[in-house]
């Protein structure tokens, strides 16, 4: 007997990379370098995991306990999304999760928490520098983003620098640790309520610490925009850097306009 064989090519795995990718390497580089060396500085590390389905699923991995998990992907019960708050420079972690959507509105609603939190432990920190990916909730062109980024600039009089890993790059957004250790820390177990999921994120350890978690229990709603004319007004406050505007953004608060620091240098 004789088989017939067919050669299928490889595929040649394209990487893929915007032109500005290496500058806004180089130019994260130099931010958070100089953020880490300067005590007046705060760098948060900020993004969202993909939605946990709860219930009685197999998740894959394996478990010192023996479990039994359904054989059909019925409905899950519910759907929780975790969002991640991480200092680089110290390991520790704020963990938010939520049911409904993950907005800009829920992001900031986020990073206000925990900076009120921190706000004690941190007196003489004058500026917020935040790594994000380039989402579409997060980005420098989202407007309720920008606007309700602008508003904590201003009730907290604090400055805060926007700072984007590139496109396709978010995996070097220091968070995304977290999630993989996260991942591990389950791995195997079923998430069958939303207190068991909350229950694991709380027993992890991120570089020797447990993080803090909260279910965020307010409904966040999506389309929530603002006017042309009204982003063009609010546009007015940003200070972005040239050549790479969408990367790096820089927002004062009104008495500091005229500030200088490491974003723009």
């Amino acid at each position: 007997m004789t088989w017939a064989t067919s050669c299928v090519p490889c595929r040649k795995v394209v990487h893929k990379k915007s032109p500005e990718t290496d500058a806004i390497f180089e130019q994260l580089a130099h931010v958070n370098a100089q953020a880490d060396a300067d005590e007046t500085v705060l760098r948060l590390s900020l993004d969202a995991k993909a939605s946990i389905r709860v219930g009685d699923y197999s998740r894959g991995g394996r478990s010192r306990v023996i479990v039994k998990a359904a054989d059909h992907d019925f409905k899950p019960d519910a759907k929780l999304t975790p969002f991640g708050i991480l200092l680089p420079q110290c390991g520790a972690v704020y963990l938010y999760f939520t049911a409904s959507k993950v907005t800009s509105d829920f992001m900031v609603d986020c990073l206000i928490d925990c900076w009120a939190s921190l706000q004690g432990r941190f007196p003489h920190v004058k500026t917020l520098v935040l790594n994000l990916d380039n989402g579409p909730e997060n980005h420098s062109r989202r407007t309720q983003f920008m606007q309700r980024i602008t508003d904590m600039v201003d009730d907290f009089q604090v400055i805060v620098d926007l700072a984007y890993y590139p496109p396709y790059h978010s995996k070097y957004n220091p968070i995304e640790r977290v999630w993989g250790i996260l991942e591990k820390h389950w791995n195997g177990d079923l998430l069958e309520t939303c207190q068991t999921v909350l229950k694991f994120a709380q027993t992890m350890t991120f570089r020797g610490l447990h993080p803090l978690v909260q279910q965020v229990q307010k409904t966040y709603h999506t389309g929530i925009k603002l006017t042309q004319k009204q982003m063009t007004k609010l546009e007015q406050r940003f200070e972005r850097l040239q050549g790479l505007q969408k990367w790096f953004v820089r927002i004062a608060p009104l008495h500091d306009l005229n500030c200088s620091d490491i974003l723009l240098e």
